[in-house]
């Protein structure tokens, strides 16, 4: 019997995505909802409460209340919004931070996935507090740029309409009064005792992004040259299938020596690179906002929720 999935939201970036990665899939069926009736509650919730899995590809406010339509115990909700990346009861959808994060993901009803910085913060900043390196009340800064999609169905018309406005041809630097929505994730997930300074940057290019975490050496709580960050990372991701740490910067990892934020765009993995030297180490995430920092994620959860391959129906990266 296939698995029966419904997507609440799938006309947006992430919903499309997600049905192009299940597009080769024979082990799923789809609950179509009449485009007329999408917003209707009673439709939407008898196509959730007759799924197995529902994706809330939604805003915040409809995640809730879509989250408040299930009937059925059957019923498991993975939801991409930031609606319950902090909330109670709810499973935080990055296996790769923890054997517990991926035993939680496997056994939960309520998945939510992580924000698209928040997954490579969280890629570059967790295993460094677990481990030690940095104290929960280390003054984190992390600067990130990211393509226009996450931005949004009127940015994104924007960024692609005739006649922008002219500073849409270059980064713009956003969320100045540090209230980024993803910072409360940032913090909590990640074991800090407060948010970190946050610099994103949306740009003209369509997907892909570069989250970016550096480092004192004078205020590690451990003594650790470039070599030993590196180190640390590579073996605490070294069986991971989605999360590849890569060489030390500088040998021969980049041929023309820049760290490129599109490089990863149409795929769901993530690369974290280690560069800088002994007394300013950088440690940085890349990924696709839309692939492992969206719909890719929701899917690999779903595949573990499932006990199947992970990687089934998801686009790798070397």
């Amino acid at each position: 019997m296939k698995t029966k999935i419904f997507i609440d939201g799938r006309e947006g970036t992430t919903g499309l995505r997600i049905v192009s990665r299940f597009a080769q899939r024979d082990d799923v069926e789809w609950i179509s909802i009449p485009e007329e009736k999408r917003k209707d509650p009673k439709t939407r919730s008898d196509c959730i409460n007759a799924s197995d899995y529902t994706f809330l590809c939604l805003p915040d406010a409809a995640a809730k209340e879509a989250v408040g339509l299930v009937r059925n115990d059957h019923v498991r909700i993975i939801d991409a919004s930031t609606a319950h990346r902090t909330a109670p009861g709810w499973a935080y959808g990055f296996p790769e931070l923890s054997k517990e994060h991926r035993r939680q993901i496997a056994l939960s009803n309520r998945v939510a996935v992580p924000g698209c910085y928040a997954s490579g913060f969280a890629a570059c900043v967790y295993p460094l507090v677990t481990s030690g390196v940095i104290t929960p009340d280390y003054p984190v800064c992390c600067h990130a740029v990211s393509g226009y999609s996450g931005a949004g169905k009127k940015a994104i018309a924007v960024y692609e309409g005739a006649g922008r406005p002219l500073s849409y041809d270059s980064p713009r630097q956003y969320a100045l009064s540090q209230t980024h929505k993803h910072l409360p994730e940032m913090k909590a997930v990640s074991g800090l005792m407060y948010e970190p300074v946050f610099t994103p940057i949306v740009d003209d290019y369509y997907s892909g992004m570069v989250v970016t975490v550096p480092l004192h050496k004078r205020l590690l709580n451990k003594r650790m040259t470039i070599r030993d960050i590196h180190a640390l990372l590579s073996a605490y991701y070294a069986e991971t299938n989605f999360v590849k740490v890569q060489p030390i910067m500088g040998e021969g990892v980049l041929e023309d020596g820049f760290l490129a934020a599109n490089t990863l765009a149409g795929t769901d993995g993530m690369r974290v690179f280690v560069y800088g030297n002994d007394e300013r180490i950088i440690v940085s995430a890349q990924l696709d906002n839309l692939g492992k920092g969206a719909s890719g994620a929701a899917i690999q959860c779903m595949n573990i929720m499932m006990g199947i391959d992970e990687t089934t129906g998801l686009v790798l990266s070397d």
